[in-house]
């Protein structure tokens, strides 16, 4: 995950953020930590993870790391508890000793690592021998909320199409648990994780885009007004039969995988 499109913490919070609360309660449960672990979260953003890693293990330690120092800022504001601390740091080259940690996880991040195999292996290195390695990454297809816009993006505009967060690695069925396998990982298990969006309207869905965060933002920052009013417009339509008042619930899904480092 790179700082440029993940620097706004407060608009990441409203795009993402309040999702990913709501799939680290699921994901802590796949990831099946066990509590007085020491935790590695890597790709932490604004500690989401952390703070379901601590909710749910009152005896465990956390440490994050991210590559936005913006990110880390709002990770130590919102979980200021004593069994966490908050780096800024890179997945690819973990500043960190060789089987530090029980547990290293990382959520809705591997797939905006520039290489992610090599991040695999760092987080296998940085696991004790015995110790779990999990990650999780949107299933774009089966995530409305994103899938819609860029469908949408795509109908109007065919050079975008490109851009659809679909095509994104690791986002398919298979790929998280091959790339355990290939990092040498053993008893790799690889599941689906559901969690439902709940808006209170059209705004609460379309406003979050317009800071800028993410691929999604990225791309409706930067249209012009005439372009934004037309996207927003289709989505209006298409999600909410233009009854923009409206509540509306929107399904979504990640792929997850575990794997244990074997014995050194």
């Amino acid at each position: 995950m790179t700082a440029s499109t993940f620097d706004n913490s407060d608009a990441y919070e409203l795009l993402m953020g309040r999702w990913s609360r709501l799939l680290g309660v699921e994901f802590v449960r796949f990831a099946g930590i066990d509590d007085g672990a020491r935790v590695l979260d890597v790709g932490c953003g604004t500690g989401a993870l952390t703070q379901c890693v601590i909710a749910a293990l009152p005896h465990a330690e956390v440490v994050g790391v991210d590559p936005s120092a913006a990110f880390v800022d709002a990770a130590r504001r919102r979980v200021p508890d004593p069994r966490v601390r908050f780096e800024v740091g890179d997945a690819q080259s973990l500043q960190v000793p060789d089987g530090a940690f029980d547990c290293t996880a990382s959520m809705l991040a591997l797939n905006f690592v520039p290489d992610y195999a090599r991040a695999a292996g760092e987080f296998r290195r940085v696991t004790r021998s015995g110790g779990r390695v999990a990650a999780c990454v949107w299933d774009y297809d089966a995530t409305t909320m994103l899938r819609r816009f860029w469908d949408a993006v795509a109908s109007l505009d065919v050079s975008a199409a490109m851009r659809h967060e679909s095509r994104m690695p690791l986002c398919r069925e298979g790929e998280l648990a091959s790339l355990w396998r290939s990092a040498g990982l053993a008893e790799v298990q690889e599941s689906v994780l559901a969690i439902d969006m709940r808006f209170a309207s059209f705004a609460d869905y379309w406003q979050p885009f317009l800071a800028g965060v993410g691929p999604s933002g990225a791309y409706a920052a930067s249209l012009a007004p005439d372009g934004r009013r037309t996207l927003e417009e289709r989505l209006r339509a298409d999600l909410w039969n233009d009854e923009p008042e409206r509540p509306r619930t929107l399904s979504a899904r990640a792929w997850a995988v575990r794997g244990i480092v074997p014995q050194r």
